[in-house]
């Protein structure tokens, strides 16, 4: 599409680079429950955010950074209350980690640009999608722009 990192994103205008920001900085630019969710990996609650149930055709990007992450066209509805998709955009958009928090084994998904935290994703489900994964991520971790939006 040929937009930068920065026209995504409107917060992401100033310097330094999303990768080199402190928490600090990241405080300053993100909301409260912004920093909670992206830079100490919390969790929304489920069924509130503003991406869970809709279905506008677009690209999902970091909220923090603006990397693009997700397409709609793999976004589908597991019924969980978090926006799920079955696949990133490309493997080298996110970064996994093992969580172990919680007293559960879980793999943490993460914006590759900035390090922010997206949510989780889960195998073996039984949903009947191309790759049998659910990517579930948190709404206050994502930005949607729809196809009409990210065209003009």
């Amino acid at each position: 599409m040929g937009m930068s990192e920065e026209s995504l994103n409107e917060k992401t205008v100033s310097a330094p680079s999303a990768s080199a920001r402190t928490e600090v900085q990241w405080q300053e630019i993100l909301t409260p429950e912004e920093f909670h969710v992206l830079r100490q990996a919390g969790t929304e609650r489920p069924f509130t955010g503003e991406y869970w149930d809709t279905n506008t055709e677009g690209v999902y990007s970091c909220r923090a950074c603006g990397a693009q992450l997700f397409a709609s066209t793999t976004k589908f509805d597991a019924g969980c209350g978090w926006p799920s998709f079955y696949a990133p955009l490309a493997e080298d958009r996110v970064r996994y980690i093992t969580d172990e928090t919680l007293g559960m084994k879980r793999v943490e998904v993460r914006c590759a640009n900035c390090d922010s935290h997206m949510g989780h994703v889960f195998e073996g489900e039984g949903f009947g999608t191309p790759t049998d994964l659910r990517y579930c991520m948190n709404s206050l971790s994502l930005s949607l722009r729809d196809t009409g939006e990210a065209e003009a």
